[in-house]
């Protein structure tokens, strides 16, 4: 299943679950399999992680990324000081019931309603264990701003928790659909266009501006927007202008001047030519028409 599949039914949402600082003496977290996402920094120290068999060595600075489903055992080999969170990244309407899993606790199966979905499979990437210093580099700190705001209760420190953890994760999600362009298409939906021109009707709107917002090419913006609406994105600008006018049109109070201006027309003269070739009268006709 495709991400963009996925997320209309499981609103990409970061929900951290339990989260501290753990600072500790040499230390063993015995094997078990996770229903959620763990991420760990390591600020102090040296610890060895074996995820589904696989040793992985982190030193100080470094980021491990496990992933749900996911085998493993964590080991500090020296005084450590590990901040981590147990999060969920999709929304699941029982996300409350679920739970970092406990040590020895290997058969999730039946809490398979709870279990998250491996990240990697929906962008189908490889994700490394080890997280590399490219994407290090940019979520340590809302990571720690994060944890450290989780340790407050107060309704708004754990909404400024969950603000920062929403960052680190789109960080992280950024960093690997940017190095999968065929997926950034794949992706891309253009619902958001229909409100953007309403919202901007008034202004000057190239379809540049709109290719670019969209991360596209022109061609491939104008070849898929065409295929969703039916239209090039100028035909229906125009059609959306005009329509608009339409419903000014029946308030007595507004001159076509004013109206031309608030639908984003040039002047009075190119509205009025717009509006007949459209619908086959003149603004005025229209406007007496309509009454």
């Amino acid at each position: 299943m495709q991400l963009s599949d996925y997320i209309l039914r499981h609103p990409i949402v970061p929900y951290i679950r339990e989260s501290d600082f753990a600072a500790r003496m040499p230390w063993v977290m015995p094997v078990r399999r996770l229903l959620d996402y763990l991420l760990v920094y390591v600020q102090e120290g040296t610890c060895h992680f074996w995820v589904e068999e696989e040793k992985i060595v982190l030193e100080r600075g470094d980021f491990c990324f496990i992933q749900p489903n996911t085998l493993n055992m964590l080991k500090g080999i020296t005084n450590t000081v590990t901040p981590f969170v147990h999060m969920d990244i999709f929304y699941n309407p029982d996300r409350e019931l679920s739970f970092p899993t406990r040590a020895g606790q290997i058969d999730i199966s039946s809490y398979s309603n709870l279990l998250q979905p491996r990240l990697d499979e929906l962008l189908e990437v490889t994700i490394p264990i080890k997280l590399p210093s490219a994407i290090t580099q940019k979520i340590r700190d809302p990571f720690l701003t994060a944890v450290e705001y989780w340790q407050y209760h107060s309704p708004v420190m754990q909404l400024r928790a969950q603000a920062s953890m929403t960052k680190v994760i789109i960080d992280i999600m950024e960093y690997y659909i940017e190095d999968k362009p065929a997926m950034r298409t794949s992706a891309t939906t253009l619902n958001w266009i229909t409100s953007y021109f309403s919202y901007h009707m008034n202004e000057p709107i190239s379809v540049k501006d709109m290719a670019a917002r969209a991360c596209l090419s022109i061609s491939r913006f104008n070849d898929l927007f065409k295929r969703q609406y039916g239209k090039t994105p100028h035909q229906y600008l125009v059609d959306m202008r005009v329509n608009h006018a339409c419903e000014l049109l029946q308030q007595e109070d507004l001159s076509q001047e004013h109206i031309a201006s608030y639908c984003g027309f040039s002047d009075v003269h190119h509205f009025s030519r717009v509006f007949k070739s459209k619908k086959g009268v003149s603004p005025g006709r229209y406007r007496l028409q309509q009454q």
